[in-house]
């Protein structure tokens, strides 16, 4: 298993967005606009970026 992380920053607002993506948010640990959560890179994580793809940006 390697120890590979990705960065993720929230760009958008979840006010008006669906429930299920707010808890996605909340699931990945991101809070506010523009926060930045490092996470391992793994499918689940991968998945949930792809879901929320709209809000969230990979940033290097």
């Amino acid at each position: 298993m390697t120890n590979a992380v990705i960065k993720v920053k929230l760009v958008r607002s979840l006010i008006g967005q669906m429930e299920k993506h707010r808890k996605v948010i909340d699931g990945m640990g991101l809070r506010k606009i523009n926060q930045v959560k490092e996470l391992q890179d793994i499918p689940e994580i991968r998945g949930m970026v792809a879901k929320v793809g709209h809000l969230v940006r990979i940033v290097e």
